[in-house]
Formats: structure tokens, C-alpha cells, sequence
């Protein structure tokens, strides 16, 4: 009876062995993504402006802009920096989100101007009548500042960016400080980007337009910012990371973090 019953361990053995893998280990994949949660009324109804254009509200599937604005905790009557605001397609919904007695100041980096070597598009929607609270702010990254302290400061898919050439690259130790500076006391900054693989740190930000989220959160924190959690709902774990955020594969359809990071309350 002991040979058959060594000749199992010895195949179990074996078999455990042909299962260890060789060489270094793959990066773990990201994160699977939240569940849905409740998207507060206002954000409902912003996302229903009919003002909106059609193409926008296509891309709504995808970006969950209802999630991240209930996670960043947009109010009516808060002061908003979009900061980075491309086609303004937050900008319309933190608009009527935040409603009459709040403001958003959609920020347009200099740097940026210059390179498009046209007007912003979020002029356009300035001047439209249907969003009297926006205003556009052009400046150099470094000089962030809005006219009035901010609930607020939100950028989406531009985080590596500032890294790049393109945009000086910019001292994000002198960036992310002047947000501190431009938020209330207990103001929320949210960071929603492509996320690059773990431990890469800025080595795809110009090539693969992705960023390490640990290098994020490491920037962000030294500025003075309390780490405050992570919402999940963009997260993907099929994307391999190891794609330009432009491949036709993957495009629209990146994993992507968002990190909220608050001032503390006795901060000035």
C-alpha cells in the first residue's frame, strides 16, 4: 500500500515544479475596477445639459465622468480649477454642476497656447451664454493662481504631461505647491491619469503618455497634500501598460487612476 502512495507525492512533486516560474516575476496587473456608486443630483443633471455637445456625452461611457466628479465631492456653489481643460470637456460639466453661485476657471498653460498656435477652446465656451461661470485663465504652469481660494483643483490625463518638453518640462515640486497655495483649507486636488507600470516612475510620460501613480502620489504628498484614497473605476486590468495611450487597441480604454489628495484643514 506505501508504493502507490509514494508514487503520488513523488507526481504531485513533480508537477509543483513544473508550475514555478523561472526568471523575474511579471509586473502585477492593475487593480480591478470599483463598483458603480450613487451620482448626486447635481452631477446627474449636468451630465444632462442638453448644451452639451453629442460627441462628449459618447465619450461618457468610458471616462464615468458622473463617478470621478462624485468622488472629488463637486458641490453646488464650489470655486473649480480645471487645470489642463483641452476641448473643456469637464469644464461644461463641473459648469453646471457646481451651478450659479459656484465658479470654475478653466486654466490653459501658456505652454500649451504656444504650441497650438491657436485660441483655446475653452474661450468658446466662456462666452457661451449657457455657461455664464466659467472663466479662462491663461498662464505659465508655475504661476498657477485663480482669483479666489478653491474647493477644487482637477486635472484629467495631463498629470504626465508636465513632465514633458513640451511644457518646459515644469517643476511639478513648484506646480503642485501652487495648487496647495490656490485651495482652501481642506480643498480637494484630484489627479486622474493614464497609469504606466509600477516602479517606472517618468520613463513613459513622453513615449507611452503614462505615469507611475506611486510617482504621483510622491510629488504630490511632498507639496503637502494628505494622501486621501483612490477611486477605481477606470481602473482596467487587461490593459498591459505597455502600450501608447493612442494605440487604436487601447485607446479610450486605458487603465487610468484617480488620486484625491486634500489640504489639510489647518493649512494656510
Amino acid at each position: 500500500m506505501r508504493k502507490p502512495l509514494l508514487s503520488l507525492v513523488a507526481v504531485l512533486a513533480l508537477a509543483g515544479c513544473a508550475t514555478t516560474p523561472m526568471g523575474p516575476a511579471a509586473p502585477p496587473p492593475p487593480p480591478p475596477a470599483d463598483a458603480p456608486v450613487a451620482v448626486p443630483a447635481n452631477i446627474a443633471a449636468a451630465l444632462s445639459d442638453p448644451n452639451r455637445p453629442a460627441a462628449d456625452m459618447v465619450r461618457d461611457e468610458n471616462r464615468l465622468p458622473g463617478q470621478t466628479l462624485s468622488f472629488a465631492g463637486v458641490k453646488p456653489g464650489a470655486k473649480v480649477a480645471d487645470l489642463i481643460p483641452g476641448s473643456g470637456y469637464f469644464t461644461r460639466i463641473f459648469s453646471k454642476a457646481v451651478g450659479p453661485k459656484g465658479h470654475v476657471y478653466a486654466y490653459v498653460p501658456d505652454e500649451l497656447t504656444k504650441l497650438a498656435k491657436r485660441e483655446p477652446a475653452v474661450k468658446a465656451i466662456a462666452a457661451d451664454p449657457a455657461y455664464k461661470n466659467v472663466s479662462v485663465i491663461l498662464n505659465t504652469l508655475p504661476n498657477f493662481a485663480t482669483p479666489e481660494k478653491l474647493d477644487l483643483v482637477f486635472t484629467a490625463q495631463n498629470y504626465h504631461d508636465m513632465h514633458d518638453k513640451f511644457m518646459g518640462p515644469a517643476d511639478l515640486s513648484v506646480v503642485n505647491r501652487q495648487v496647495f497655495k490656490a485651495l482652501k483649507p481642506g480643498g480637494v486636488y484630484l489627479v486622474l491619469d493614464h497609469s504606466a507600470e509600477p516602479g517606472s516612475g517618468l520613463r513613459d510620460t513622453e513615449t507611452l503618455h503614462r505615469i507611475d501613480a506611486a510617482t504621483v502620489k510622491q510629488e504630490v504628498t511632498a507639496a503637502g497634500f494628505i494622501f486621501e484614497g483612490e477611486s477605481r473605476v477606470l481602473r482596467d486590468p487587461s490593459d498591459t501598460r505597455k502600450l501608447s495611450v493612442f494605440d487604436p487597441s487601447i485607446r479610450g480604454k486605458t487603465d487610468q487612476f484617480i488620486y484625491k489628495f486634500r489640504k489639510p484643514a489647518g493649512a494656510r
